[in-house]
C-alpha cells in the first residue's frame, strides 16, 4: 500500500464514524450563519492541492457580502467561527470524504497565492507533494509569514506519519475548544516534527 493510500485510510477511518457528529455540528452552525448573517451559508472557492491540481473548498461564510471584496469584513457570528476554525468544518463532509484534501496536510492556497509565495518562497513548492489538509504543522504553531509557513509546511512534507498527523489533530481539536490563541504551540518547530 503506498505511502499516500494509507494517508487517505487513515483519514477515513477516523472521519467515517464520525460523520453523523459533524453533519449535526455543521447543519447547526449552517442554521446559526442563516440566522445571525443570512444568505448565502456557505463559501466556495477555487484551491490548488496535492500535484498542484485546482479543487474548490467548502466553508461557512464568515464575511460580509458586499459586490467589492475589499470592503467585506468578518460578521460578529464570523469571528467566532474563525477563531476556533469551525468555519472548516464542512471541509470533513466534502473536501476529505471527496478526496480533494486530507485531515491533515498544508492548508490549500489559492492559484495566485501559490503562485505568487512559490516565487518569492521556493520551498512553498514542497507542499504540493502532500495532499492538503484541514489543519497543519503551520496552523498549530500560528506561522506568521510566508518564510515560517513554507518552512513548516516542508517539514511536514518530509516527516509526515500517522502519528504526527494524530499529534496535529490533537492539539488542532484544543485549538477549536479553548481558542487559536491559547491552544496554539509556543515554538516554531515542535520537538515531535
Amino acid at each position: 500500500m503506498s505511502a499516500l493510500a494509507r494517508k487517505r485510510a487513515f483519514d477515513l477511518a477516523l472521519l467515517l464514524p464520525l460523520v453523523p457528529l459533524f453533519a449535526l455540528a455543521v447543519a447547526a452552525l449552517a442554521v446559526c450563519v442563516w440566522l445571525c448573517d443570512g444568505r448565502p451559508i456557505f463559501f466556495s472557492q477555487p484551491r490548488v492541492g496535492q500535484g498542484r491540481r485546482i479543487f474548490h473548498i467548502v466553508k461557512l461564510r464568515t464575511m460580509t457580502c458586499e459586490a467589492d471584496p475589499g470592503a467585506r469584513r468578518p460578521t460578529r457570528f464570523g469571528r467566532f467561527l474563525r477563531q476556533r476554525g469551525l468555519d472548516e468544518l464542512p471541509q470533513l463532509l466534502v473536501n476529505i470524504l471527496r478526496g480533494d484534501m486530507s485531515l491533515v496536510g498544508p492548508r490549500p492556497l489559492t492559484p495566485a497565492d501559490a503562485e505568487r509565495l512559490v516565487a518569492e518562497h521556493p520551498p512553498f513548492a514542497r507542499r504540493f507533494d502532500v495532499p492538503p489538509g484541514l489543519t497543519g504543522l503551520a496552523q498549530v504553531c500560528l506561522a506568521q509569514g510566508p518564510a515560517l509557513t513554507a518552512a513548516l509546511d516542508a517539514a511536514y512534507a518530509e516527516r509526515r506519519s500517522a502519528l504526527l498527523d494524530l499529534q496535529l489533530l490533537l492539539r488542532t481539536a484544543w485549538m477549536n475548544l479553548v481558542g487559536k490563541r491559547r491552544g496554539a504551540l509556543r515554538t516554531a518547530l515542535p520537538p515531535w516534527t
